[in-house]
């Protein structure tokens, strides 16, 4: 059968533990200009401040993206067949130059956004998210669904060190990138190294949905907020494997316990559908603390539940360009 956008390898012609390793078995592209929805590796955690490894998670997620299909089994979504997606590799780092690191993680995503590409990451830590934000978020800043147990707006470690896996989002709002009050996170727990360490979120406007607030309120009631917070501006979604409870991902470098199911995560997920996303990633997978690939398991299929959304998003805002 033809088709005419790329198509993931069919796994009754090849078998899935044969061919190269890309992402959802995709065809491997160098310009991003021949793709709507690029997929990308960022396999860099030089912003780890204690169990490293998350370098690692883009090659073990391509690994276990060999198992996910091409259907959307709630939605019946197949985003092969909306737009045009492709692996453009990995994103250039440096492991022993964290600034230049991230300059070399800018410039690659800056490409694809100038394509016209939307940028589909895999991490890494969560400092990456930052230098994608500087290459997408120039223009204005940009609303943000954040999964993940931790908030990620702390100041300053070991001295006067501002780039960390715990800071990228108060270096974003800093930086005119993330808009704080169209950012929702979700969550939200663990013991802390301070009582103010959700200060700087609180005040300039972040709403945090923490762990035990989720759990009382359910998914339906936190997608209506995380809903009417993003509107309908251009949003982002950057997904933590740690916003999980460690049962179901324990390959991750700062995990903690009380977090919410696969489950869950996925009806979130889902539940966003409609946003103008303009960018998502899974980051976080740490293969060396994984048990028997279940995380990257999990970071796979989170990453394929945010491409079936980015895609219809990107397909939808296709059909409403003036030709």
């Amino acid at each position: 059968m033809s088709h005419a956008f790329p198509q993931p390898l069919d796994a009754y012609q090849v078998p899935r533990f044969a061919g190269l390793p890309t992402f959802m078995r995709l065809p491997a592209f160098e310009d991003p200009a021949q793709v709507q929805i690029a997929l990308l590796g960022i396999p860099w955690d030089g912003g780890t401040t204690n169990r490293a490894g998350a370098r690692h998670g883009p090659r073990e997620v391509r690994n276990m993206s060999s198992l996910i299909r091409r259907v959307h089994p709630v939605t019946g979504l197949s985003p092969y067949d909306a737009v045009r997606v492709g692996d453009l590799g990995d994103a250039p780092v440096n492991p022993i130059d964290l600034l230049d690191a991230l300059k070399r993680i800018e410039g690659f995503l800056a490409s694809i956004h100038a394509a016209g590409a939307v940028p589909l990451s895999v991490g890494g830590d969560h400092l990456v998210t930052l230098p994608v934000f500087r290459a997408i978020a120039r223009q204005r800043p940009i609303g943000m669904v954040h999964f993940d147990a931790h908030s990620d707006t702390n100041d300053r470690y070991f001295g006067d060190n501002p780039y960390t896996h715990g800071t990228p989002f108060r270096r974003a709002v800093e930086e005119g990138l993330l808009d704080p009050k169209r950012t929702v996170q979700i969550g939200i727990r663990g013991s802390l190294a301070s009582a103010s360490d959700t200060d700087f979120a609180e005040q300039v406007g972040i709403r945090i949905i923490t762990m035990e607030e989720f759990a009382d309120i359910g998914v339906e009631a936190t997608l209506r907020e995380a809903r009417r917070i993003v509107g309908n501006e251009p949003t982002y979604v950057s997904f933590d494997v740690d916003v999980l409870d460690p049962a179901f991902a324990p390959g991750t470098g700062t995990p903690e316990i009380g977090g919410m199911t696969t489950l869950q995560a996925q009806q979130l997920i889902r539940g966003l559908r409609g946003l103008n996303l303009i960018g998502a990633d899974v980051v976080e997978v740490a293969p060396p603390f994984d048990v028997g690939g279940c995380t990257a398991l999990v970071g796979a299929t989170m990453l394929f539940e945010l491409l079936c959304i980015v895609a219809e998003s990107v397909a939808d805002r296709a059909l409403q360009t003036p030709k």
